[in-house]
């Protein structure tokens, strides 16, 4: 919760999340003073109430995912307890918490951790609508999903209907149920998402530019997500983030790490018990019919990033919680050899997250430093204890165990890690250093990105000139012309490369790994009349220079 903002996309967030403390009209998120029509409000609402609260710190901004992560963890151990039991409610929610991806996003400063949880719930509320036993029952669960994709709307747009939408067509299909599609109690919670949905659309209707910025909303980055649409440059998110074949197949293993084995194990459990009574088999159908239908719509969308599968891990987390609950009736070789292999890889990660922190030794933090060290001792511990309750049969405990060893790895050694790896992403030292330099004159951003127009909103000042992107002769133009108008202006420009310091240039040297020299300067700047006033850069991180006109 206390580190600093980190690129990609936090500083991007965190700035439209501060303006949202402040700015008037709340309907349209702003970045550095401009519409940003990516994303509904709702998470920059939470985070922006939050700074309002309690001040501008990241950790203020970063309070609501704290309660992201408890609805997330709610919302999918009540599914799997309704579906298969405590046992199975237990597992499946320290699991959905602690995936390697759904962890990533549940402690990220961005939209995606409001949305994992509104799916979490959703998916609870469709389990009970399509399961229940009478018109009551269903009614109920149908309208918490609906109020759940609400919130979900609002926090990451349609997409917060694939999963759910996808689960419900899949399980009619499967279990042959379509009367289920004409019952009035699964449709009538559309009311509520009207409500929710709409209020917010007018409001954005009403003010200013409100049809331009629908249209972005709903055309450019829904649809523009999947195929090529006309669109300016900027609004072109097709061409970034490039799908490939197989993407999600091959970095799933990745997504689910450290569960993957035991995933693997569940599903080989769930196929040999496909042939069991149709009921008991429910939890494993709604898994699947939650995790494979997103994945394969992704698989073929235009653009791809690991966060997009996010919402499909409740499914994942379901089935390992049903396998820890069959683990008490029955288990055999390859359910042990995946709980040991499990206890191994912890092992390893507990070995790497020591030798992190000894490649990182800043020469600070001392006691620290001593308390993770002895975290992942006691991590190592509990992976062996693992290891060895799971090739005496007992299952349950083993699984407990690597639960337990994972956790220590995850609260002191990351926290440590994290306050090193702050030092490498302290934009907001750069962005006031720039400040101070560029006071009193008159200051214009060549081509920046994202996070440059963040830092610089943040923590130097609101009032710049612009130079949009892409880096060309036409913008070195564009910037002679500002200069002509504003004869005093410097000019902030970010140089390629990494500052890399020596302890990490020695590393390289020895595996062999040549590190670019860097460039001081941006290659048109002296021909276009401007020289270097100052230069700043992050260890390890990002470099700025700061140009002034030669006179």
């Amino acid at each position: 919760m206390g580190r600093g903002y980190w690129t990609p996309d936090e500083p991007r967030e965190a700035d439209i999340a501060w303006r949202m403390s402040f700015q008037s009209e709340k309907s349209v998120p702003l970045l550095a003073g401009e519409a940003f029509c990516e994303k509904p409000p709702l998470t920059y609402w939470a985070a922006g109430g939050a700074i309002r609260l309690l001040g501008a710190g990241a950790w203020a901004a970063r309070l609501p995912n704290l309660l992201y992560a408890l609805i997330t963890s709610l919302g999918v151990g009540l599914l799997a307890l309704r579906a298969a039991g405590p046992a199975a409610g237990i597992a499946a929610a320290a699991s959905i918490g602690t995936f390697l991806l759904s962890y990533q996003v549940l402690i990220w400063l961005a939209t995606d951790a409001p949305l994992l949880a509104a799916v979490s719930v959703a998916l609870f509320g469709a389990y009970q609508g399509f399961y229940a036993a009478d018109r009551a029952g269903r009614l109920r669960g149908y309208c918490v999903m609906h109020l759940a994709l609400a919130l979900g709307f609002l926090s990451k747009s349609a997409v917060a209907w694939m999963v759910p939408a996808l689960t419900l067509a899949a399980l009619v299909v499967w279990e042959r149920r379509w009367k289920e599609l004409l019952r009035w109690e699964l449709w009538v919670g559309i009311l509520i998402q009207a409500l929710v949905i709409l209020a917010w659309v007018g409001s954005v209707y009403a003010g200013p530019e409100g049809a331009e910025h629908l249209k972005v909303f709903f055309w450019n980055n829904l649809a523009g997500r999947f195929v090529h649409v006309e669109a300016p440059q900027g609004l072109q998110y097709a061409a970034a983030h490039r799908n490939s074949p197989g993407k999600y197949f091959l970095e799933l293993p990745v997504y689910l790490w450290p569960w993957t084995l035991l995933v693997i194990a569940a599903a080989r459990r769930a196929w040999l018990e496909r042939r069991a009574p149709r009921d008991e088999m429910r939890p494993v159908r709604f898994a699947l019919a939650s995790t494979l239908p997103p994945l394969l719509l992704l698989s073929v969308a235009a653009t791809a990033r690991n966060i997009y599968l996010a919402p499909a891990l409740p499914g994942c987390a379901l089935l390992l919680g049903w396998w820890c609950r069959e683990l008490r009736k029955v288990h055999d070789a390859w359910d042990r050899r995946a709980v040991r292999a499990t206890a191994v890889l912890l092992l390893m990660a507990a070995a790497g997250f020591a030798a992190a922190l000894v490649i990182t030794d800043s020469g600070s933090r001392h006691a620290l430093a001593a308390i993770a060290f002895l975290a992942l001792i006691g991590s190592g511990v509990l992976a062996l204890r693992a290891e060895s309750a799971a090739r005496h049969g007992r299952m349950q405990r083993g699984a407990a165990a690597l639960l337990l060893s994972y956790c220590m790895v995850l609260t002191v050694p990351a926290v440590v890690l994290y306050g090193r790896v702050d030092d490498w992403q302290d934009l907001a030292s750069i962005g006031r250093a720039i400040g101070a330099d560029a006071a009193g004159r008159p200051l214009v951003l060549m081509t920046p990105d994202e996070t440059t127009r963040a830092m610089i909103d943040m923590y130097a000042r609101q009032d710049v000139g612009l130079v949009p992107a892409p880096m060309d002769a036409s913008s070195v133009t564009q910037l002679q012309q500002k200069l002509a108008e504003e004869p005093r202006a410097l000019v902030v420009v970010q140089l390629s490369g990494r500052e890399i310091t020596d302890p990490y240039r020695r590393i390289a040297a020895d595996f062999g790994i040549a590190v670019a020299s860097l460039e001081q300067a941006p290659a048109w700047a002296s021909a276009a009349g401007f020289r270097v006033a100052n230069r700043y850069s992050l260890p390890n991180g990002r470099r700025y220079a700061l140009l002034a006109p030669i006179l």
